[in-house]
């Protein structure tokens, strides 16, 4: 190739080189401090689309981690009210007991039937004031809930609790209009307070095996969160090794080609000494 005054065609070539390992090394700086090996959809258009769609299953996963969390609390939240009524059916039948036998007199039987009655009153309120926002979870008059505890649609990523199954109220539990006031009365109530005991049990038995299954779905949602970001990371982050490596061996040509560009912008002056 000739000597050339007007185009340095080995300086644009220089340049064109130099430009490409600028870029090269601009890429390598962003995948460094964004920790992403994928920061733009040239980078790996599946990468970036399969990354996104993970991205969105896992936020979801989150979001359903926390609705499953939050039907432990509603669940807990009645079994806490279940609980003092349980309580309160056997402070009832000890009083019963009580009240059954001629060792209390009349007079005494009705002081005890004056807590008897108080303890009725307090299971009723008990079920009509236990509950979630504005839903009563005791009183058979809640709605069914449902509990999104998957990142997907369709039924099978729901768990449902039906608030009406619950009646925890004195009627529904038959406590009702009983009373310890004679020694007849009392002795009767024993069967009467011993299938409400039961039917309570019954209920907690209920809360319980929802509550565990809840606490089983959270489980599986800890383990399926995991495994997808893992996942995710193999396709989305960067090898901050490798491309550390890349950056340093494209710092060295960089620095080679300024040097070359530096030649080769002085090939002009060498012409000139050709013209006396």
């Amino acid at each position: 190739m000739g000597l050339r005054i007007k185009t340095n065609v080995a300086s644009l070539a220089v340049q064109k080189n130099l430009k490409q390992i600028d870029g090269k090394a601009s890429e390598s700086f962003q995948k460094l401090s964004s920790g992403k090996r994928i920061t733009k959809s040239a980078d790996d258009a599946a990468g970036l689309a399969i990354a996104n769609k993970m991205d969105a299953e896992i936020r979801g996963s989150r979001m359903a981690q926390r609705n499953a969390n939050g039907g432990i609390s509603i669940v807990q939240i009645a079994e806490g009210g279940l609980n003092e009524t349980s309580n309160i059916m056997t402070r009832l039948r000890e009083l019963s007991v009580q009240a059954a036998s001629d060792t209390v007199g009349d007079k005494e039987r009705g002081f005890l039937n004056l807590e008897y009655n108080q303890l009725v009153e307090e299971v009723d309120r008990i079920s009509k004031t236990t509950k979630f926002g504005d839903i009563e979870l005791l009183s058979g008059e809640g709605d069914q809930m449902d509990f999104h505890v998957g990142a997907y649609a369709g039924e099978n990523n729901k768990i449902s609790f039906d608030a009406t199954e619950t009646n925890a109220t004195a009627d529904s539990l038959g406590i009702s209009g009983t009373g310890i006031a004679t020694k007849d009365d009392a002795a009767t109530n024993l069967q009467v307070i011993d299938d409400a005991i039961t039917q309570v049990s019954g209920y907690r038995a209920n809360f319980g095996a929802l509550q565990s299954r809840l606490q089983s779905t959270v489980a599986n949602l800890d383990t399926s969160i995991v495994n997808s970001e893992a996942a995710k990371s193999q396709i989305e982050d960067v090898d901050i090794a490798a491309e550390s490596a890349k950056l340093a061996s494209n710092n060295v040509i960089k620095q080679a080609a300024t040097s070359t560009l530096a030649q080769a912008n002085g090939l002009p002056a060498s012409a000139l000494r050709l013209i006396g």
